[in-house]
C-alpha cells in the first residue's frame, strides 16, 4: 500500500499576539485552517474547505483574530455571489465568510491587514458586511511580492537576492531568493535563513531542481533544517516551524541544539467538514 503523503503546510503569524494561522493543503484536493496559540501551547483545528486556498495571498490580522484569504473552491458547491474565487474575510479558524468579494479567477492578488483604518482598498462585498471590520482595521491589496507575508513580518532580502525587475510580474517563484530574520533578543546574532523559490507551500516536491531550505546562521556557522517546510521566529526567540512529516513544533536553546519544546502531529487530522460554530459568523 502506497504512503499517504504528508500534508503541505504554511503559517502565518501574528504580528501582536501569540497566535499563528496554520494553512494546509492536502490530500491535494482539500485545504484546511488551524489555530495555533503559542501562549497555550494549543492547536485548535477548524474548517475544511474542498478546494484550494492560496497562502501567499492570505493574511492574519495583528491580533490573531481575522483571517483574510483567497481560495478556489469546488465548482460543485451551492452558487454564491462571491462566485468559484474569491477573497474574504473570516475569524480564524473558521472559513465563515463575514465579507466576499468575488474575483474574475485565480490571476488576482490577495490582500492585507493594516492598522490604518481609514485604509480601505477592497469595494463593497459580493456577500457579507465589511462595515463593522472597517471599524477594526484597514485593508490594502498587496503588490506582487515574493515571500509578502514574510516582508510585513521583520524578514529582509539578502544581498545576493535576484533583483527585483528580473522576476517577472507575479514575483511569486523566484529562483536564488534568501530571506532572512535575526532572531528576537539572540546576542551574538542568529539568523534565520530561507532559501526561496516557492511563495509559500515550500515542502520540495521529487520532480523540483532547484535549491531551497532553511538554515540558522550564526556568526561562525551554519546549522541546516532539513526536515522543515516552513519556520518563522516567535516574540520570545523560539523557533517555530512546521516539518516535512507534517508537524507543529516549538524549538528553544542554543541553535546547534535546539530541543523540541512543544508538538503537534497534523496528520492525524482527515477531512472532516463541519457546520461552523455560532461565534464563527460574528465579527
Amino acid at each position: 500500500m502506497a504512503a499517504t503523503p504528508t500534508p503541505r503546510l504554511y503559517c502565518i503569524p501574528a504580528t501582536a499576539a501569540p497566535i499563528v494561522a496554520v494553512i494546509r493543503r492536502g490530500p491535494s484536493d482539500w485545504s484546511h485552517i488551524g489555530r495555533w496559540d503559542l501562549a497555550r501551547g494549543d492547536y485548535q483545528p477548524g474548517a475544511w474547505l474542498h478546494g484550494r486556498i492560496y497562502p501567499e495571498r492570505c493574511d492574519l490580522s495583528p491580533d490573531g483574530r481575522w483571517l483574510a484569504y483567497f481560495t478556489r473552491r469546488d465548482a460543485t458547491t451551492p452558487e454564491w455571489n462571491g462566485g468559484d474565487t474569491y477573497i474574504a474575510i473570516s475569524r480564524l479558524p473558521w472559513l465563515q465568510a463575514l465579507a466576499a468579494w468575488g474575483t474574475c479567477g485565480t490571476w488576482t492578488r490577495g490582500v492585507h491587514f493594516v492598522n490604518n483604518r481609514r485604509v480601505w482598498e477592497l469595494g463593497e462585498p459580493d456577500e457579507g458586511d465589511a462595515e463593522p471590520g472597517r471599524r477594526k482595521f484597514g485593508m490594502k491589496i498587496t503588490a506582487p511580492l515574493a515571500f509578502a507575508s514574510e516582508h510585513r513580518r521583520g524578514w529582509s532580502e539578502t544581498d545576493d537576492s535576484p533583483p527585483r525587475d528580473a522576476r517577472g510580474a507575479w514575483d511569486e517563484r523566484v529562483d536564488g531568493l534568501t530571506m532572512r530574520k535575526p532572531r528576537p533578543g539572540s546576542t551574538p546574532g542568529t539568523d534565520l535563513r530561507a532559501r526561496g523559490y516557492y511563495a509559500a507551500f515550500r515542502s520540495k516536491l521529487p520532480a523540483d531542481d532547484f535549491e531551497f531550505g532553511y538554515e540558522l546562521r550564526t556568526d561562525d556557522s551554519v546549522v541546516d533544517l532539513p526536515d522543515v517546510q516552513w519556520a518563522d521566529w516567535s516574540a520570545d526567540g523560539r523557533l517555530l516551524v512546521a516539518t516535512t512529516d507534517g508537524r507543529l513544533q516549538a524549538r528553544a536553546g542554543d541553535p546547534h541544539d535546539l530541543d523540541i519544546v512543544w508538538e503537534t502531529d497534523l496528520t492525524r487530522f482527515d477531512p472532516d467538514p463541519q457546520p461552523p460554530p455560532a461565534e464563527a459568523s460574528r465579527w
